[in-house]
């Protein structure tokens, strides 16, 4: 393994725009749920005319989806609408996107940009906090709302190390409340599965490079300010190898998800 402070300066130095996890790629790894949300949306998106996808990033995983659709021979929705409220991933989506003829707005205050029951599908991977009113709004009478949400104490064995016990947070994001509230909004879920993915950091830059993309893990992250934590993990990942063993010691945390699959019915 590198030096410790030319694996910081490297993740500092790093592009976080988009929701494109590759820079990670040989430096930490995650398991993905059994849903294979991606080709689950893929094919979905195929049947659809109409769809609406939330928090779509730069539209990296949409366009997977899209392209997944265009592989088969299938079509994709004649209207397609995606939203992103953080400016520098709205513009990556925009040229992403332009294939479909996808439009991309910004909500204002939570209210979805866009008209009553315009859509047969509304799609998301990992939204930010769900507005069940608006996806009950937005879709039309038998359309669908299918995602994949962040879970329960996500990361939390990563968070806590810089943040410290959070015992509150860690009740956020439950599934079944989830579902209760889009019930109360109207929807019918038809689905819901969870999963506990585990995740291997292998070096202290993957930690950095993550805190700086998913900026809500630890709101108030620098490595000035965090600095004596990241040297810990460093000398924690390093000790495999220091004692003679054939590699360092990976950190392990644990993603959790959550697939929804939810109609309007009237």
């Amino acid at each position: 393994m590198r030096p410790y402070d030319a694996l910081i300066s490297e993740a500092l130095d790093a592009d976080v725009t988009g929701w494109g996890f590759g820079w990670l790629d040989g430096r930490a790894t995650e398991e993905r749920p059994p849903w294979r949300f991606v080709s689950l949306l893929s094919h979905r998106l195929a049947a659809a005319d109409s769809a609406l996808d939330l928090d779509t990033g730069g539209g990296e995983v949409l366009a997977e989806a899209l392209a997944g659709a265009d592989t088969r021979g299938e079509t994709t929705p004649a209207t397609l609408v995606a939203t992103e409220t953080w400016v520098p991933n709205a513009a990556l989506a925009r040229e992403r996107l332009a294939p479909w003829g996808a439009r991309v707005v910004t909500p204002d205050d939570g209210a979805l940009p866009v008209d009553d029951a315009s859509f047969s599908l509304v799609t998301a991977r990992h939204p930010v906090a769900p507005a069940w009113s608006e996806i009950h709004r937005v879709l039309r009478p038998g359309g669908a709302y299918l995602a994949q949400h962040v879970g329960p104490a996500s990361a939390f064995e990563l968070i806590e190390q810089f943040l410290g016990p959070q015992p509150e947070a860690r009740t956020g994001r439950d599934p079944n409340v989830e579902a209760e509230q889009a019930r109360a909004a109207g929807l019918d879920v038809v689905d819901l599965r969870t999963a506990r993915c585990r995740m291997e950091l292998y070096d202290v830059g993957a930690v950095v490079w993550l805190l700086r993309k998913c900026v809500w893990w630890v709101p108030d992250f620098s490595v000035d300010r965090y600095g004596d934590v990241l040297e810990e993990l460093d000398a924690r990942m390093r000790a495999g190898a220091r004692d003679g063993g054939p590699t360092t010691t990976p950190f392990l945390a644990h993603s959790t998800r959550h697939l929804v699959e939810a109609r309007r019915n009237a």
